[in-house]
């Protein structure tokens, strides 16, 4: 499937319909190169899915928990400043994969080998301007 972002004006809409299209899955990992959009792309999901909290890059942190008004948890994990696959597992990443709730994964290729199957692969493009191309 591949849905086009044209203007930043756009990505509440594009947070909708990319959440409708999903159905019950709730693993997400994106994939684009520094600066294509990753963390303002999960900002308008989670803002889709009515989180109570401002949501930002969880860079320095490795994982924001964000409650929903419904007081559901979404997790936004960050992986970029991972060294080794010891450090994921120190922070407990299998629980946060394991726990049925919304986890939104940035720079998943240094964890891929411990994705869940069901993990949805989020690729992110940037084409002219503002636009973004979005592949899963």
């Amino acid at each position: 499937m591949k849905l086009i972002i044209r203007h930043l004006k756009n990505l509440p809409g594009f947070a909708k319909e990319f959440l409708e299209l999903q159905g019950r899955n709730r693993i997400f990992a994106f994939y684009g190169p520094m600066g294509a959009g990753k963390t303002t792309i999960i900002k308008a999901i989670c803002q889709n899915l009515d989180a109570s909290d401002a949501v930002s890059s969880p860079s320095f942190t490795l994982v924001n928990e964000y409650i929903t008004k419904a007081g559901d948890p979404l997790y936004h994990i960050d992986f970029y400043r991972i060294i080794n696959l010891s450090e994921v597992f120190d922070f407990g990443v299998e629980e946060y994969l394991s726990s049925g709730s919304y986890c939104f994964i940035e720079w998943p290729e240094l964890v891929e080998e411990i994705l869940p199957p069901e993990t949805i692969r989020v690729k992110i493009s940037v084409g002219k301007s503002e636009e973004r191309i979005i592949e899963f």
